[in-house]
């Protein structure tokens, strides 16, 4: 997994991509689209914005997943929302938008868990490495 410097490097490199391409290259990685996640910083209070990937999407509901490459500690992104859920989320090229987050019940994780994994074997792998159950989050619009 990167160090934390180098994320936030390759976060800066996708966000020139976007911009240099007027937003006509970045929202794909894979089979995954890509977002890009603002949230509220629990600390300071200021806005973190970090650019993800979705394995699965339900209707307009985005999911992500809180792996941080199958370390033993939570991202920060997701430390934000779990307090704040009030977030704001670019989505597929459209403009940013109000959403509320929620982090899935054990159950309701299970249940959603190998979806996730055909989508991008790497979760797995990163499950593997950490015991401790990597969360996933149901990203809502905000009516």
């Amino acid at each position: 997994m990167p160090s934390d410097p180098m994320l936030k490097m390759m976060n800066g490199a996708h966000r020139v991509l976007l911009a240099v391409s007027f937003g006509k290259l970045g929202w794909k990685m894979g089979a995954m689209p890509v977002l890009e996640l603002t949230t509220t910083g629990r600390k300071s209070g200021q806005p973190r914005t970090v650019m993800l990937t979705s394995p699965v999407q339900q209707g307009d509901d985005i999911v992500i997943v809180a792996s941080k490459g199958g370390e033993d500690t939570h991202p920060a992104w997701f430390l934000n929302l779990r307090d704040q859920p009030d977030v704001q989320v670019a989505y597929g090229g459209r403009a940013v938008a109000p959403y509320t987050a929620r982090v899935l019940d054990d159950a309701e994780r299970d249940a959603l868990w190998s979806q996730v994994e055909q989508t991008y074997k790497g979760y797995a792998g990163y499950q593997k490495k950490t015991d401790r159950k990597i969360p996933l989050v149901v990203l809502s619009p905000k009516a």
